[in-house]
């Protein structure tokens, strides 16, 4: 296979470091070093058998002391630590969904935040029964918000998106007790369960943290999702470039990091603003050049072309670069240490939201009534500051990728009806694809998501695995973290074509796509529960029997334990590169990776695999049981 016109791991370690040496020049640290002062970590932590829900311990389970002073056993404190840390994931994906809804119910036909697909906006009124006739299209939007504002504390019933998901998925669901309810209500439940003197029953934790993780997934995180496509744009595709090379050197380079689109898409927009450009060319520069990191970096570039400088572990590398004029960030995954590395270059490290608060930064508190006017306060802020940078700082390596992002559900269908129309109907279909794994030019597929992890060598493992998928025939689907290494690579350049099997190869050629789909942010996993359902529903089969499984070789935050848990619990088998904390209990093992627990509640479970080797076997051998299962 032709990867030779790829950009590779080493070349990125290259330039990572490099930017530390000049980091050493101004005496700051690094996640590197901090890694090496945290070494070894804890194993009571690891196997997660370490207990401080009561003040009665902390408890540490040994063969001296199998129980806790309550009388716990490893198997109740692993299985609520694992709860825990699903809560913990559900709640931060889904105030960003109530975040997002908020956003709506503030548009305004004039206001900073309008309506842009309201085709979808009417789609999701549909669904929830809400008249769209004759109402002014804000009027729709403001009674939608309201009512997925709702769906956060509701006294009675289930989740609204719940029936967008196949009848089989849902009696499933019902009959394990797992369907959620409110989305607060499960988070809340989890803290509640795991209080002390209440569950230490594995199985009982088990499934409630299969809820919690669905309340993110077909709860908080849809919501986010769709109400950030009615009031952004539905993703199509777009063309853009990625790594630390998109960083200009006569530009005012201002970096947006986090997760919540309402703040990135006011930052681009007074980009854009002829006033910002004269100032930031009356301070020295040639313009003003937006870049993202993290999923904030996945939003813009999706509706906007904005490049991707990086994923979670580059954070620190565009402060490094001695180029970067402004970070400014929302919520989540975000490096405390962007403070004061900040200070030992001119950089300004800009928080804006009270749920991010970090020292040495400065805070521009952010919202939606006040938008406009502190997005251009922070471009003022990052034009100003262009004239404090120092040259011999400066070093922006000479790496960038082309790639094509934006594969929203209706623009794969769109792309997949460009091709063929003998199943189009009104909607779009995926019988197309559906009858390219049917034949076996295409044996299946793999969602890879989540983050960057310093236990495993940064993007190796999703870069290495990617490759050897498509070279197997086997398409990609990507989010988040994952997407970045990816794009950085240069495999969602359409030319990357030719580093897949020959199936592949056609496929890619004739719809006009590259090998790995970009699908969005972490929050948009929920598209592609959401593209799973249309294919099961499209085929005729359930998901779990779909030539589909989830992998996330690198992740790291709770936020994808909670992934984690409503991809499995919605019949997807999933592939960690990283142990869960779990392996203090055999009880807990088994129900989230044997064949009892979620194998048989929901027809899928977890594969643990730390050797990249075995995790790429083991994920085709699954998809071709899949597919021989079917008689495919």
């Amino acid at each position: 296979m032709n990867f030779e016109k790829l950009i590779s791991i080493e070349q990125m370690e290259a330039a990572t470091n490099s930017l530390l040496e000049t980091g050493a020049k101004v005496g700051a640290d690094s996640w590197q070093q901090r890694v090496e002062n945290q070494t070894p970590h804890c194993k009571f932590g690891e196997q997660g058998i370490c207990c401080r829900i009561c003040s009665m311990g902390p408890c540490r389970i040994t063969p001296k002391s199998p129980r806790g002073i309550c009388g716990c056993d490893a198997h109740g404190i692993v299985a609520r630590n694992y709860l825990r840390f699903t809560a913990g994931g559900s709640a931060t994906h889904s105030d960003h969904g109530r975040s997002i809804a908020h956003t709506l119910y503030q548009a305004s036909a004039d206001g900073a935040y309008q309506v842009k697909d309201p085709d979808k906006l009417l789609k999701i009124a549909g669904e929830w029964g809400i008249k769209t006739e004759g109402r002014d299209i804000y009027d729709v939007a403001h009674e939608v918000a309201e009512t997925g504002l709702m769906e956060y504390g509701k006294p009675f019933g289930n989740l609204r998106f719940l029936d967008r998901a196949p009848k089989h998925t849902q009696e499933l669901w019902d009959k394990a007790g797992i369907a959620p309810r409110a989305i607060d209500r499960e988070v809340s439940q989890a803290l509640h369960m795991t209080h002390m003197g209440c569950s230490s029953l594995p199985e009982a934790l088990i499934k409630h943290s299969l809820r919690a993780g669905l309340s993110d997934g077909w709860g908080g995180s849809m919501m986010g999702t769709e109400f950030s496509d009615v009031l952004f744009g539905t993703p199509k595709p777009i063309d853009t470039q990625a790594n630390l090379g998109v960083m200009e050197k006569d530009m005012v380079n201002i970096i947006v990091h986090g997760h919540d689109p309402s703040l990135s898409e006011m930052i681009v927009f007074y980009a854009q603003d002829p006033e910002m450009i004269a100032l930031a060319k009356a301070n020295g520069a040639k313009g003003i050049n937006i870049a993202g990191v993290c999923c904030t970096s996945n939003e813009v570039a999706m509706r906007h072309g904005i490049p991707m400088a990086g994923n979670f572990l580059q954070q620190e590398n565009v402060v490094l670069t001695g180029a970067c004029e402004a970070i400014v960030v929302d919520v989540q995954c975000i490096f405390p240490a962007l403070g004061p590395l900040s200070k030992c270059f001119h950089t300004k490290f800009i928080t804006t939201s009270p749920i991010a608060r970090m020292p040495d930064s400065d805070f521009i508190e952010f919202s939606d009534e006040t938008a406009a006017e502190k997005a251009k306060e922070i471009v003022k802020l990052a034009c100003e500051n262009f004239k404090n940078r120092n040259p011999d700082l400066v070093n922006i390596p000479d790496l960038k990728a082309n790639a094509r992002v934006g594969y929203s559900v209706e623009a794969i269908k769109k792309c997949l009806d460009g091709v063929t129309n003998s199943h189009v109907d009104e909607l779009g279909t995926m019988m197309p694809l559906v009858d390219a794994v049917k034949s076996g030019v295409i044996r299946g597929a793999v969602a890879m998501v989540g983050c960057n992890n310093p236990k495993v060598r940064a993007d190796y493992s999703h870069i290495e695995l990617m490759k050897k998928l498509i070279e197997n025939d086997i398409i990609v689907i990507v989010s988040g973290c994952s997407a970045q290494a990816a794009a950085k690579a240069g495999l969602m350049d359409l030319e990357a074509k030719d580093c897949c099997g020959e199936g592949l190869r056609r496929v890619c050629e004739l719809v006009g796509i590259p090998p790995i789909l970009h699908m969005g942010s972490c929050v948009d996993i929920s598209r592609m529960m959401i593209l799973a359902t249309d294919i099961a529903n499209d085929w005729g089969i359930n998901i779990s029997q779909i030539p589909l499984v989830g992998c996330a070789p690198e992740w790291m935050s709770e936020k994808a334990v909670s992934i984690g848990n409503y991809v499995v619990a919605t019949g997807i088998d999933t592939f960690l590169g990283v142990e869960p904390f779990c392996e203090g209990s055999e009880e807990v093992i088994e129900l989230l990776r044997g064949e009892s627990g979620t194998k048989q509640w929901v027809e899928a479970n977890f594969t643990v695999e730390k050797d990249l080797d075995k995790m790429c076997d083991l994920m085709i051998e699954t998809i071709e049981k899949k597919r021989a299962a079917l008689n495919i």
